[in-house]
């Protein structure tokens, strides 16, 4: 019927028609290569050639590995990937200027997203005087001023950097040295409100209560020429690029949860592709609004609630802490908010403070950061009227790989496609290659196998900054390993069975944590309730390699335990699943974000 060209033009006129911009096909052609097609005016197609398939690879699981490695690949080519973050940050501010605002939960006072551009771009003059570094540090919570904060930086040409404040004097003075940081940007009242942190000295702080004020009349012109001028003009104006792709645009430091901070270096074309792999899942429209509560140094409280809102043009209303569950369901009651992010430990909140007419507005719960019980889900639905779905990902994708949706009925009464599966995490997004490899051996395994998760795509971070060994242990040829074990089934739908810092090698077979904790939660009665109280950890043992303790904050007794004990195994669970150990602690350590601090829970187990 023609040549390949051909053939994809008119494959690509039709598609335009049903608004299908990024298409995967499968033809007699070289493996990851990829034909691009230009449209005089409009988008670029770009196709991606898969493996043919024969002999023992002809099967689902070889299918859908080599069609997500086309998508990938497909993906990847998007041109608009090049652009620079600042510069795709003007364009949805200036877009939407008149639309769309930040509203601050704290005293609800609004600034509109025109008002933002001009303060950003005023602020950012005043930072590229005040430093020549090439990373600025951030001390703030969600709000307008972090914000503004983050935007600035940027605009200024520099890499902003969210410190975790709740961390350690020793992980935050790790990061400040591992960025080369010499200034910090943050506030009067905040300075006050947390005493503790290892605050630099008031030369090298940049304090937005003081530096704003008298800055409002150099914000008027910028006001003036925001509306005024073209984008491009605009950008050369204020000196942003128009491309950044692989150049280091964010800077975010891991958890610490199970070891130091690290630095995760994010570039342009990572964030960029991470925006438009959720922002086309989730397809909010114009008028929604979501609640940005997420701390800022937290990859989803970064990308989710700060870039993508920008950039796509959504209304933002802030609020400093997840913890004030009465007041963030106030505001997603008065503010109509659609999109709540949070986390299973944060929602066993909303269970217990949030009415069912408060959450009402809301069109998606989606959590992350740790895996979501089941029954947690079930009580959140049945009490407050929302299906929680559960998503995935991590600081070094960017974040989000993964989510659960609402299953789609046109009819009303029938799904058209399944997209969403309990105790899954979802189907991958747009653009993100899998495969599962043997945890020891790290031979390839077929994807529908339980195995090590590893994940390609442009969201997939560069490094970590300055651990050149780190990175080698984490990405191979494009490929991270995101320290998951887990398998996709016959529909796409990717499990988390734990994660492997989450196993016990016991005897020489791998015990699962998490599967662990769910048995004893419901021998012991605990798992309907809303509060976790307890974690399994291992321990060296010199016998098996490894031992289970169990950190609880019930008062259980070595009888009681032993009575668990006896019962699972009469139900045939393994007697080296069943921790024979257990320690009580007043409460299970958490981090900022909700997740478990491993570290710290291993400490206790070890009893230090």
């Amino acid at each position: 019927v023609g040549s390949i060209s051909e053939v994809a033009h008119q494959v690509f006129d039709s598609l335009l028609r049903w608004g299908v911009p990024t298409v995967s096909l499968f033809v007699d052609r070289p493996r990851g290569s990829t034909l691009c097609i230009d449209q005089t005016g409009g988008p670029q197609a770009v196709f991606s050639f898969g493996e043919v398939l024969t002999g023992e690879k002809l099967d689902l699981a070889h299918f859908q590995e080599t069609l997500l490695a086309a998508s990938e690949a497909a993906f990847s080519g998007r041109p608009m990937l090049q652009v620079h973050l600042a510069y795709a940050l003007l364009q949805g501010l200036k877009r939407h200027a008149n639309t769309q605002k930040v509203v601050d939960g704290m005293d609800e006072s609004e600034l509109p997203f025109s008002k933002l551009l001009a303060a950003g771009i005023a602020l950012s003059k005043f930072i590229r005087k005040e430093t020549s570094a090439k990373r600025v540090a951030i001390v703030l919570p969600p709000g307008k001023g972090g914000i503004l904060a983050n935007l600035a930086v940027l605009f200024a040409g520099k890499v902003p950097v969210n410190l975790n404040f709740t961390a350690s004097h020793e992980a935050i003075e790790s990061s400040i040295r591992q960025a080369g940081i010499d200034k910090v940007i943050t506030a009067d009242p905040f300075v006050r409100k947390m005493p503790k942190f290892p605050w630099p000295p008031n030369r090298d702080m940049i304090l937005l209560d003081r530096v704003l004020p008298p800055m409002k009349k150099k914000i008027a012109p910028w006001l003036i020429l925001s509306k005024l001028l073209p984008v491009g003009v605009l950008a050369k104006m204020i000196g942003i690029p128009k491309t950044g792709g692989d150049e280091e645009a964010v800077l975010l430091f891991t958890s610490g949860s199970s070891g130091d901070p690290k630095g995760v270096v994010l570039s342009h074309r990572n964030v960029l592709a991470n925006v438009t792999q959720f922002g086309s899942r989730l397809e909010l429209a114009a008028d929604d609004k979501l609640l940005a509560c997420l701390p800022l140094f937290h990859s989803f409280g970064c990308t989710v609630t700060l870039w993508y809102p920008m950039i796509e043009g959504l209304g933002i209303v802030t609020y400093p802490s997840p913890l004030e569950i009465g007041k963030l369901a106030e505001l997603i009651e008065k503010y109509k908010i659609s999109l709540l992010l949070s986390t299973p430990t944060f929602l066993r909140g909303y269970l217990r403070r949030a009415k069912r007419e408060q959450l009402a507005p809301l069109k998606l719960v989606v959590v992350g950061a740790e895996k979501l019980p089941v029954n947690l889900a079930a009580q959140f639905e049945e009490k407050l009227g929302k299906e929680v779905l559960e998503g995935y990902g991590l600081t070094e994708t960017s974040p989000v790989s993964n989510v659960n949706l609402p299953d789609l009925k046109p009819d009303g009464s029938k799904i058209a496609m399944p997209s969403k599966r309990l105790g899954s995490v979802g189907q991958m997004l747009s653009g993100i290659a899998v495969r599962v490899t043997d945890p020891t051996t790290e031979e390839a395994l077929p994807i529908n196998e339980s195995g090590m998760i590893w994940l390609k795509g442009a969201n997939i971070f560069h490094g970590y900054l300055d651990l050149p060994e780190k990175t080698a242990e984490v990405k191979q040829d494009g490929w991270f390993c995101t320290g998951d074990i887990g398998r996709m089934d016959e529909d796409g739908f990717l499990y988390i069975e734990g994660r492997l810092s989450r196993f016990s090698k016991i005897g020489g077979e791998m015990v699962p944590h998490e599967t662990v904790e769910s048995l004893l939660m419901k021998e012991m009665g605990l798992d309907s309730e809303a509060e976790r109280k307890l974690v399994v950890c291992g321990v060296p043992d010199p016998a098996k390699g490894e031992a289970l303790v169990i950190l609880s904050t019930e008062g259980l007794t070595d009888a009681a335990l032993n009575d668990v004990r006896y019962r699972l195994l009469e139900k045939g669970t393994p007697a080296l699943w069943i921790p024979k150990k257990i320690r009580h602690v007043e409460e299970i350590p958490v981090l900022a974000s909700g997740k478990l601090d491993l570290r710290a829970c291993a400490e206790l187990a070890l009893g230090e």
